[in-house]
């Protein structure tokens, strides 16, 4: 039997945390898709954003963010009306603005990896917390990387998400040292 971090029982949460969760991501598509489901999340728990994560996946053409970048009021007026995702207006606002952030981000940088993966010098922060308990709500570098976000007009980053991202996309690995995931990521 595996140890994981997670004492969870949805298939799907068990293939988030064993193929997904604290694995390093370069694609600045994958990014960005990261970073929209985190601000997303804000106030709601994780199972419920990974259950609709195809809804979204499919409602923001993929999270391509030159796509969503373009994207118009009619897209807005679409999005609120699809079931299938959270229909939050400013939620789905932020992500709209968000993609045009990324893309002014991937203008200067050459791409949004590049820019994000800056926040920690390029190489995965590597904790070693043994209960959930001592891990920290966020830390010094996803308060710079959220001051840095919001300062370029990014919207729903604060600190808590900007870390909720940096362990999603592998900039920290917040695997529990018993978990068999620690070691493998």
């Amino acid at each position: 039997m595996k140890k994981r971090c997670w004492n969870v029982k949805e298939q799907i949460y068990i293939d988030y945390h064993d193929k997904e969760w604290g694995v390093p991501a370069h694609d600045d598509r994958l990014l960005f898709e990261y970073l929209i489901l985190e601000g997303v999340q804000a106030g709601l728990n994780w199972l419920t954003v990974l259950r609709k994560r195809e809804n979204f996946r499919r409602a923001f053409d993929n999270f391509e963010p030159s796509t969503v970048a373009d994207y118009d009021e009619g897209d807005i007026k679409r999005l609120l009306s699809d079931p299938g995702i959270i229909r939050n207006r400013l939620k789905i606002r932020s992500a709209v603005n968000n993609a045009r952030c990324t893309m002014q981000v991937i203008d200067e940088f050459g791409s949004f990896d590049t820019y994000i993966w800056g926040f920690v010098g390029g190489q995965t922060i590597r904790h070693r917390f043994e209960r959930f308990e001592d891990m920290p709500v966020f830390t010094d570098e996803a308060e710079q990387m959220s001051k840095a976000l919001k300062k370029r007009g990014f919207k729903f980053v604060g600190p808590t998400i900007c870390y909720s991202f940096m362990q999603a996309v592998g900039m920290v690995n917040d695997h529990l040292t018993w978990c068999f995931r620690y070691n493998e990521v």
